[in-house]
């Protein structure tokens, strides 16, 4: 009877497609003929395509959801109410409602994460390269997601080795400039983040407006996700000792949604919320020894003799030699021939 895994590290399955690889001494990769060169190029061997993944029920958050409250108190009092003050932004990244949900995608996306450096570590890769991250509905299951990570497990060839594995969306050619270019590759990050803003009174008038006039409700909304979604790509480079950030892809989703406050005052009121998502890798400096100056060797063509026999008899020739690049040739012929 097989024992049910306790969810700690690599699922059964993974676990015996590890030994696989291991066992049949090839290895599997989604590398093109150009990265494969590039990574040898820097020393590094490809040793497996790895992956993670991990399906997470997302539960509800008090009523309609909860995650995507506004905070505006002015909410389902009407455009009067509303015309005193502009609706606040409601940022997950200043603690919303909308954080919960965030972190349950974090937490989602680093126990996929996890799960693909710990198939590189079985098969004794020091990182991952080319790693591509995806989230889709799991097929027939309301409410849940599969987050998975698919990438190719490299190995340098030198005796060192990293203390973790690193991650990164970095292509074959893009790994091997970075390394050559004295940065490593640390992690690979996601930065997320939800905002939530009520359509209040002076939104509503822009959006109706006869004139072309910005709506700037929702520009500050669309400009919030996006700057706080950077924010917490920074705070997890500095978290991983990275000194830099390298991007991949960002992507934001903007909708409507009926307002929980609203509704809960028997009123109607619109919402529109905004999510924010941004990949990267952080990278990092790294120092080598100062290489010693190569020596250009030169060595003459033909006997050194007769080369300084021709350079002697050309100067005394010639009604301009130099009587000191005479003596000079003389005395190395005569060294040469073994004469003090």
């Amino acid at each position: 009877m097989s024992v049910p895994w306790s969810g700690v590290g690599l699922p059964p399955a993974a676990a015996e497609r590890m030994a696989e690889i291991k066992g049949s001494g090839t290895w599997t990769s989604a590398l093109s003929t150009g990265e494969f060169a590039a990574i040898r190029g820097v020393g590094f061997e490809p040793v497996g395509q790895v992956m993670g993944s991990a399906v997470f029920h997302v539960g509800r958050s008090g009523a309609y959801w909860g995650y995507h409250d506004c905070l505006f108190q002015g909410a389902g009092f009407g455009f009067s109410y509303g015309n005193l003050g502009n609706a606040p932004i409601a940022l997950s990244g200043q603690g919303a409602p909308s954080a919960g949900l965030v972190a349950v995608f974090e937490k989602a996306r680093r126990t996929a994460l996890d799960r693909m450096v710990a198939e590189c570590q079985a098969l004794g890769g020091d990182g991952v390269v080319s790693a591509q991250l995806t989230m889709a509905p799991f097929a027939a299951q309301p409410n849940c997601l599969e987050f998975k990570v698919i990438g190719t497990a490299v190995r340098a060839r030198g005796p060192h080795r990293p203390r973790r594995p690193f991650t990164s969306h970095l292509d074959g050619q893009g790994f091997a400039k970075l390394l050559s270019s004295g940065w490593v590759p640390v992690e690979l990050l996601v930065g997320m983040s939800i905002g939530v803003r009520h359509d209040d009174y002076r939104t509503q008038s822009q959006t109706y407006s006869w004139q072309n006039v910005e709506v700037k409700g929702w520009s500050e909304l669309v400009h919030g996700v996006r700057a706080d979604a950077r924010r917490q790509l920074q705070l997890q480079g500095a978290r991983h000792g990275g000194d830099g950030i390298i991007m991949a892809s960002s992507a934001l989703r903007v909708w409507g949604e009926g307002c929980i406050r609203s509704r809960n005052r028997n009123s109607e009121g619109e919402d529109h919320v905004a999510e924010s998502t941004m990949v990267a890798t952080t990278i990092a400096r790294f120092k080598t020894g100062v290489a010693a100056p190569r020596t250009l060797s030169v060595m003459p063509l033909g006997d050194r003799g007769d080369l300084l026999r021709r350079r002697l008899a050309a100067v005394a020739a010639s009604p301009y030699g130099d009587a000191g690049e005479y003596r000079r040739l003389a005395q190395e012929l005569n060294e040469l021939n073994g004469q003090v």
